[in-house]
């Protein structure tokens, strides 16, 4: 028996899904009720389980826009599952008990399988984080990364751009994140923005400029300030979150492997903003240098 499978409704409302992940390949074998493929209308992102047990026949792609209520796979409910063969059916019927060594060996396998496999939310997490699935430690049953594990997962700052390299990642966003970047853009432009302060404890960041600020300038011919401190600072949490340094770019999302850095500076003229090019490549001197060289062609004109 075939059975056609249907995009359900989300909710009131809602029309169209976009297909956003495939969770199986063309031809497996899928069980009831398994997670089969991930669905994002404009509203929320949701897993679709199968309906019944059989093979699977994809009839659409990921990344596919598709009505609500269009067959998007094919069941074959006659098919067997290849993974469970009659004569290991019969064998297992006839041996009752396990000896405690093929136990143990079981044991291993299962938790060799699942070690470092991600839940369908980790997968895309960590997908959006830009990290390897590799980096991350599990605390799931039997290794397996959950969403938590993803959430709290931190890209590596030892893989380091070669310097002065300019290049970016084009990422399709998801039909919500889409819709949110639609609503957010309205929100900015329809409504007054507000400015967020936040206290910061700087008595460790005064301490270690008071004490090496003379020793910095003698060797650099360049005074140590504030603003090297949190160029690389900023620096270093863009590498963390690189989310921050992206923009949205109609359907897609382009994230940078770069850091550019604006600086305030007074100039005869009010205050101007001039960038830093690739902060990430420079040190406290480089960023010292380089503002004071900003800051003396703002105030020539």
């Amino acid at each position: 028996m075939i059975l056609e499978m249907r995009v359900p409704s989300p909710g009131e409302s809602i029309t169209e899904v976009e297909i956003s992940t495939w969770l199986v390949k063309d031809g497996d074998y899928v069980e009831k009720d398994q997670a089969i493929a991930e669905i994002d209308s404009d509203k929320a992102t949701l897993d679709l389980p199968a309906e019944a047990s059989g093979t699977i026949t994809l009839k659409v792609q990921e990344g596919d826009t598709v009505q609500v209520g269009h067959i998007i796979c094919l069941l074959d409910t006659d098919a067997e599952n290849p993974n469970i063969r009659k004569e290991d059916f019969e064998q297992n019927e006839k041996e009752a008990v396990s000896t405690v060594t093929s136990q143990t060996s079981q044991e291993s396998q299962t938790d060799s399988y699942a070690k470092g496999t991600c839940s369908p939310a980790a997968k895309k997490i960590i997908k959006e984080k830009n990290i390897s699935s590799s980096e991350i430690q599990g605390t799931g049953k039997n290794g397996r990364i959950t969403k938590n594990d993803a959430l709290q997962a931190v890209p590596s700052l030892g893989n380091q751009p070669i310097n002065g390299i300019r290049s970016y990642k084009s990422v399709k966003l998801s039909a919500l994140r889409r819709k949110l970047s639609e609503r957010l853009v309205s929100v900015k432009n329809q409504t007054a923005m507000l400015t967020t302060f936040n206290e910061v404890d700087m008595s460790e960041i005064f301490s270690i400029r008071n004490e090496y600020k003379e020793e910095f300038k003698n060797k650099h011919n360049v005074s140590l300030g504030f603003m090297s401190f949190f160029t690389l600072a900023v620096v270093r949490a863009l590498k963390m979150f690189p989310d921050v340094n992206s923009m949205i770019d109609k359907e897609n999302k382009i994230t940078y492997d770069f850091q550019d850095i604006s600086i305030a500076v007074s100039g005869p003229k009010g205050l101007m903003v001039p960038v830093l090019r690739n902060a990430e490549t420079m040190s406290f001197r480089g960023v010292e240098q380089t503002i004071k060289n900003l800051a003396d062609k703002v105030r020539e004109g």
